[in-house]
C-alpha cells in the first residue's frame, strides 16, 4: 500500500466511532489496480466509514457497480463525465439508465461541463441535459463536475432545477470538487446543493476554496478525496486515497474554528442527506 497509515489523528477517529465519509472517489482507476483489496480492507480501521465509488464512463461505471457490490461500504455512482461523452449513443445510454436501478447505485454521476480539454461542448452540453433530465427522472442525485465552465454549468441546472420543481419532481445532488468562488457557492446553496471539498483545501494558493469554506455553513459541504487525485499536502503529486482525508479535515476545522470530530460528524450526515443513505 503507497499511502502513509500514520497521519496524524486517524486511529483517534477510529476509536471514538467518528466515521469520516468520501463521497467521490475512483478506486475503479488503474492507479489502485496493485494493492486495491489491501487498501479497500483498511479503510473502516482507519476510521472511514462510507466512499461513493464515481463512474466516469461506461467501463468505469461497470466497475464502480461490481466495487460496490463486492464491499459493504462502498456505494456507487453511474455516469459520463463530460470529457468522455463521444461515447455515449442511444443504446448505450438506455444501458446506463438501467444500472441506476442498481441496488446500490446511489446517484448520476459524475456529469457537467469541463471547457478545459479540446472536448466538443454541443456534445457535453446535449448528454449534461440527458443525464440531468435521467437523474430527475429517476429522483436520484447528481454529482456535478465543472471546469471553466461556471455560467453554463449554473444556467443548466437551474434550467432542469426548474423544470423538476414544476413537475412536482426534484433536482438535487453535489458541486464536486467545488473551485468556483464564494457568489457561485451561495448560488447552488440556494438550490439546496451541497459543495464538495477535497485536497485542494490545502493548498496555500487555494484561496477561493478557503474562502468558499470560511463562508459556506458547514451544513452545506461534504468530504471527498477524486482520489487518485487531488492529494492534499504535504502529499500533492501523489496518489490520493481516502486515508488522507483527516488532512482536509484539519485544514476545515481550522478556517471554521471547529473541532475535526465536528467537521466529520456533520459531513457524514450531510453525505448521508445527499445520498439518502
Amino acid at each position: 500500500m503507497k499511502e502513509n497509515q500514520n497521519i496524524n489523528g486517524k486511529g483517534r477517529q477510529a476509536e471514538e466511532g467518528c466515521l469520516i465519509f468520501d463521497t467521490h472517489a475512483h478506486y475503479d482507476d488503474a492507479q489502485f489496480d496493485e494493492d486495491r483489496e489491501e487498501l479497500l480492507e483498511s479503510l473502516p480501521v482507519f476510521g472511514i466509514g462510507n466512499v461513493i465509488d464515481v463512474g466516469a464512463g461506461l467501463k468505469s461505471t461497470v466497475r464502480a457497480v461490481a466495487l460496490a457490490k463486492k464491499y459493504p461500504f462502498i456505494y456507487a455512482a453511474a455516469g459520463v463525465h463530460p470529457t468522455e461523452t463521444q461515447e455515449l449513443t442511444e443504446q448505450n445510454f438506455s444501458w446506463l439508465a438501467s444500472q441506476l436501478d442498481e441496488e446500490k447505485v446511489v446517484a448520476v454521476g459524475e456529469i457537467g461541463l469541463d471547457y478545459h480539454w479540446d472536448s466538443p461542448r454541443d456534445v457535453q452540453q446535449y448528454w449534461f441535459d440527458r443525464q440531468l433530465f435521467l437523474a430527475v427522472e429517476k429522483d436520484l442525485p447528481v454529482i456535478i463536475h465543472s471546469r471553466d465552465a461556471a455560467a453554463d454549468t449554473l444556467a443548466a441546472l437551474r434550467r432542469v432545477y426548474d423544470d423538476a420543481q414544476a413537475g412536482g419532481k426534484r433536482l438535487t445532488g453535489v458541486i464536486h470538487c467545488f473551485s468556483y468562488g464564494r457568489e457561485m457557492a451561495r448560488e447552488y446553496v440556494k438550490m439546496g446543493f451541497f459543495l464538495g471539498i477535497g485536497g485542494v483545501v490545502t493548498f496555500q494558493n487555494a484561496r477561493k476554496t478557503k474562502e468558499v469554506v470560511t463562508d459556506t455553513d458547514l451544513e452545506h459541504l461534504v468530504l471527498e478525496t477524486d482520489c487518485p487525485y487531488l492529494s492534499p499536502e504535504p502529499h500533492r503529486g501523489e496518489r490520493n486515497s481516502s486515508l488522507y482525508l483527516p488532512l482536509v479535515v484539519q485544514e476545515i476545522a481550522r478556517l471554521k474554528g471547529i473541532t475535526p470530530e465536528e467537521v466529520i460528524r456533520v459531513t457524514a450526515r450531510n453525505a448521508g442527506r445527499l445520498y439518502r443513505l
